[in-house]
């Protein structure tokens, strides 16, 4: 027991197990979307693209969170629009939107005099340097998350999956569209400030990914990702504890290890 105990006593790692069981909750509600829609390339994107909302905060001595957000929303309105006008399919208009936003970042940040370490912790993210205030902002964000899409599952449902049936009964479809990429961006934002870009993407499609592989219906494919995700989260935690190694690289090849057992499962039945 005590190699379960022992690392409790310690505040800083009590906080990492907490934020990685929120960031599983909330990965997981818009990771079951990300998979379903074939999305899966967006998470990366995402986490890129916030990339000049950041440098943008960092040289006019602005909250990094808020610059972030605010290029998560122009990103994802960005990502609707050229799918619309140009008629691409929508991996497209994310690899464009994604390129040309990170670019416009790295131009910004060639006018910075320093690369700061706040910037850097920023991108990279830390489990175990999370504090209580991380934690209560990502409650309050899985709250918002949890209820915006549970107010409209129905109605995202069907534009997702029968768009030309969702227009036929006056559901707004652009909007809807637009609304999921803004929460996949609001939560990429998030969980890569607290768990880095590595961790963020591995939450939000590789869980997501075994529980499809198991589950049968949406509601429970979420609970099912939440889950995976805790459990690699939280058993990663304890191995770069005691193996000494990275935690968000660490997690991320349990999440893996998980996905590659979930696959061969599949392929006995």
């Amino acid at each position: 027991m005590h190699l379960l105990t022992d690392p409790l006593q310690f505040a800083f790692f009590n906080r990492a197990l907490i934020a990685v069981v929120l960031v599983s909750v909330l990965c997981a509600l818009v990771g079951a979307w990300v998979v379903l829609r074939g999305l899966s390339y967006i998470g990366d994107a995402m986490s890129h693209a916030v990339f000049p909302g950041i440098v943008g905060a960092f040289l006019t001595g602005g909250n990094l969170l808020l610059g972030a957000l605010i290029a998560a929303v122009l990103t994802a309105l960005g990502i609707g629009a050229v799918g619309r006008q140009s008629g691409l399919k929508q991996d497209s208009a994310i690899g464009i939107v994604f390129v040309g936003m990170f670019a416009l970042g790295v131009v910004m940040l060639s006018r910075a005099p320093t690369f700061t370490t706040d910037l850097s912790n920023f991108l990279i993210g830390n489990p175990l340097g999370v504090t209580p205030a991380d934690l209560w902002g990502a409650l309050a964000v899985t709250l918002v998350v949890g209820g915006i899409l549970t107010a409209v599952q129905k109605e995202l449902l069907l534009a997702s999956f029968d768009p030309t049936e969702a227009r036929a009964v006056g559901l707004p479809v652009r909007r809807l569209e637009s609304l999921l990429l803004i929460l996949i961006g609001l939560v990429v934002v998030l969980t890569v400030q607290l768990v880095g870009t590595t961790l963020s993407v591995s939450l939000l499609i590789t869980s997501s990914a075994a529980a499809r592989l198991l589950a049968r219906s949406l509601k429970k494919m979420m609970m099912l990702a939440a889950a995976l995700g805790t459990v690699g989260g939280v058993t990663g935690l304890y191995i770069s504890y005691y193996a000494n190694t990275a935690p968000g690289a660490t997690i991320v090849l349990v999440n893996t290890a998980i996905f590659l057992t979930t696959v061969a499962f599949r392929r006995r039945e």
